[in-house]
């Protein structure tokens, strides 16, 4: 029976790629816009669409061959799943690497999506994805230059070092030196970007559309519905620098007590189009470099306290959100003119690189977000119930929602302990959390169908920076979630005080703000005897 259904889906998918391949056959090159365009569409694309369907069908058939016939439950069944992820994960990186471009980056969303993937699918693109992504031939890279600047990198630059230093999805970066004298970095879309771009978002879509049609359980639409609409956005470099500029915009006027802190690279204009974008060199360490930030005077726990609170800036004041922030796009340095602090360590300061991919969130959204981060931190069920709902996750998964955004279950996630949020990173935490996924997938699939594209992604930002935070801290901490705590509770204040109502409204604003420097107070106070208990324990 299980034969049967496999050989039926597998004719599906081989019927569907027959005929999606055979209609692009039949297309007139001759008579095209742009002829040489076309053909080159309908050389790759097929070759694509071939090995997304027989990698798609192979990984469908592993699935229902090896388990059919062990019972659910039994550790048999949990030991031949744990190797088909594992397999299934090679077959999908192997996919992504041959197809390159869109694929790698969906393999990089995957390798982020810890409370929906199986960990074997997150770690192996996780350790592959971020670090080996397709390089660009040098002649490659002097056809985008010419074409953008009109000349060879030679003549448009003083210096051009042929080989690049980071190659990611899209694009990858060269060091240069302009006719000024000043180093700079240039940043070169990848050819076969521009070539197939929209057809390959066009085939992921049909591959998973049809995975979802034959395995209603696999959801995955809404991943595809948000690659569609973010990567215009992120192959267009004119609006990766206007997002830069704005987010130090948003620091100077909504920040500035932190301001000074965070960087980015300033453009240069001139040398700059919607596939080339020449930005200002940064000299720094990868925020998860622990060594090497140590050596540079920096202490890790204060990069970690920096980046949480950066963030939490853009997601409950700023409302404009740097949803990318792995380690590749965070890099540390000492903050620029200042000393050294009594101890001889120096403040750092935070560059953030790769400006593609931001989230504008309203004023409501926001406003609701910080409630819910607010509700979590000092463990207020109803509160979390109630904004819960208005983000989208109905009245039946806010606890599930809760949950995915703490990676804590319920019990934890309201209980009144001031550690409650805190992972402790031990292998029953870890084991914990895969349970938990696997065992609620379908209600999981349906939450992400729920929820707004812009939680998704807040949900993915939160996902990498959880990464960072363990990277650099290696301890469970809870500093983070407090000033998580702090900034939300502040936004939910300045929130309320912006609505101008009676002065009955606001004296209640900042009764609730001189409430908060209480609450968190206690939480500060409870948290350093927390750490003393478990000195003197560690200690004994």
């Amino acid at each position: 029976m299980a034969t049967r259904s496999l050989w039926g889906a597998r004719t599906k998918l081989a019927l569907s790629a027959t005929a999606l391949i055979g209609g692009g056959a039949a297309a007139n090159v001759a008579t095209s816009d742009d002829p040489s365009m076309t053909l080159k569409l309908y050389t790759t694309v097929p070759p694509r669409l071939i090995r997304d369907a027989m990698t798609a069908t192979a990984i469908a058939f592993d699935y229902e061959y090896s388990l059919w016939g062990l019972p659910e439950g039994s550790s048999e069944r949990e030991k031949t799943k744990h190797e088909v992820h594992l397999r299934s994960a090679r077959k999908l990186q192997e996919l992504c690497f041959s197809n390159g471009g869109i694929y790698i980056k969906l393999g990089q969303h995957l390798g982020q999506l810890e409370y929906l993937v199986p960990q074997e699918y997150v770690q192996t693109m996780r350790d592959s994805m971020l670090n080996k992504c397709p390089v660009s031939s040098y002649e490659q890279v002097c056809e985008v230059v010419k074409k953008e600047l009109g000349d060879t990198p030679d003549k448009i630059f003083a210096e051009f070092d042929p080989v690049p230093i980071a190659s990611a999805s899209l694009a990858q970066v060269h060091v240069a030196r302009n006719h000024d004298g000043k180093k700079v970095a240039v940043k070169v879309q990848h050819t076969h970007m521009t070539d197939t771009a929209a057809a390959d978002c066009a085939t992921v879509d049909f591959i998973v559309n049809t995975l979802h049609w034959i395995f209603p359980s696999f959801d995955y639409r809404w991943l595809i519905d948000e690659m569609r609409e973010s990567l215009p956005k992120e192959l267009d470099f004119i609006n990766e620098a206007q997002n830069s500029e704005k987010c130090l915009e948003n620091f100077q006027k909504l920040s500035p007590h932190i301001a000074a802190y965070v960087y980015a690279p300033k453009v240069y204009w001139n040398l700059s189009t919607s596939k080339l974008l020449t930005m200002e060199f940064m000299d720094g360490a990868e925020v998860n470099d622990v060594k090497t930030i140590k050596r540079l005077g920096i202490q890790p726990d204060e990069v970690a306290r920096l980046v949480s609170e950066t963030f939490a800036e853009m997601m409950f004041k700023h409302g404009f959100v740097h949803c990318d922030p792995h380690a590749a796009n965070l890099l540390v340095r000492p903050l620029p003119y200042s000393g050294k602090s009594i101890l001889g360590k120096k403040k750092p300061q935070l560059i953030l690189l790769d400006h593609g991919l931001y989230k504008e969130l309203d004023f409501e959204t926001r406003t609701n977000y910080a409630k819910l981060w607010k509700a979590l931190i000092f463990a207020d069920a109803n509160a979390i119930k109630e904004n819960s709902a208005k983000l989208g996750a109905g009245e039946d998964l806010y606890a599930l929602f809760a949950g995915i955004l703490t990676m804590r279950p319920w019990n934890r996630v309201i209980d009144p302990a001031v550690d409650h949020l805190v992972i402790q990173g031990s292998e029953s935490d870890r084991s914990e959390l895969q349970m938990y996924a696997s065992q609620y997938f379908s209600q999981i699939s349906e939450l992400l169908r729920r929820l707004p594209r812009v939680i998704l992604l807040m949900l993915k930002t939160n996902d990498c920076l959880r990464s960072v935070s363990n990277a650099l801290l290696q301890v469970p901490s809870l500093e983070t979630f407090m000033i998580i705590g702090r900034v939300s509770s502040e936004a939910v204040i300045e929130a309320k005080l912006s609505q101008k109502r009676s002065f009955l409204h606001w004296l209640s604003a900042w009764l609730d703000k001189i409430l908060l420097e209480a609450r968190l107070f206690t939480m500060q106070v409870a948290l350093w005897l927390l750490q003393g208990r478990k000195s003197l324990s560690w200690r004994n």
